[in-house]
């Protein structure tokens, strides 16, 4: 517990860590699927594939060479379905809230466009927990790079030392690495348990897993 002694700020990933939009995602990207000419995919498998941002994504699944299109398609999809196929994660409200009450500052730094995570979040009543929500439309990058964590950084007035980064996936250790954060992983989202274990971060079965392990680091 002495190791969470500095913290003082939070950076959230968003999919996979605060919500579940995998529904979303999927019917987006199999939209774009049949408009050109590509098989659907189950929700499943494209679980295992989000999180690289969404031209990576179509990439992966299209071919570089269609993901404009990909792309586009995906987008007015995504537009249409996104609210109804978007689920808050069992206790994360909660969870915030805890947080926040004990003092610390929160942001969120997601792969999706800010104006995506704003809206969902604002539609859980989320969204009045966090001091900034950062995605590579503010950022101009996507993760691993470490530019929108600054920026949660900045927006919450701490500094590396004083910051926990908390994700759902093996890229998200890799992103804290690189914005000299520690990590702690949630079990649930794109990456296997498995796998998630295999980088020797701690792993939570639930994000309400946070309160017990920073309990008696809240200044």
């Amino acid at each position: 517990m002495s190791d969470f002694a500095t913290i003082r700020g939070l950076v959230f990933d968003l999919d996979g860590t605060l919500i579940d939009s995998y529904d979303a995602i999927s019917e987006s990207l199999n939209h774009a699927c049949a408009r050109l000419g590509a098989p659907a995919l189950p929700t499943g498998k494209v679980r295992l594939m989000v999180g690289r941002g969404l031209e990576q994504l179509v990439s992966d699944v299209l071919g570089e060479e269609l993901v404009t299109a990909g792309v586009r398609l995906f987008r007015e999809r995504y537009a249409q379905v996104y609210a109804k196929g978007t689920f808050p994660l069992p206790g994360a409200a909660e969870t915030l809230g805890s947080l926040r009450r004990r003092g610390y500052r929160l942001a969120v730094a997601s792969n999706k466009p800010a104006r995506f995570s704003k809206a969902i979040l604002a539609a859980f009543d989320m969204l009045s927990f966090f001091e900034s929500v950062e995605g590579p439309d503010t950022a101009g990058v996507t993760k691993p790079d470490p530019a929108m964590v600054r920026r949660c950084l900045r927006a919450m007035g701490v500094d590396e030392a004083e910051a926990l980064y908390v994700g759902d996936m093996v890229l998200d250790v890799e992103t804290a690495g690189r914005a000299g954060l520690p990590v702690v992983l949630v079990h649930g989202g794109s990456s296997p348990e498995d796998e998630l274990r295999s980088t020797g971060k701690p792993v939570l079965n639930s994000l309400a897993g946070l309160l017990e392990l920073l309990q008696g680091a809240a200044f």
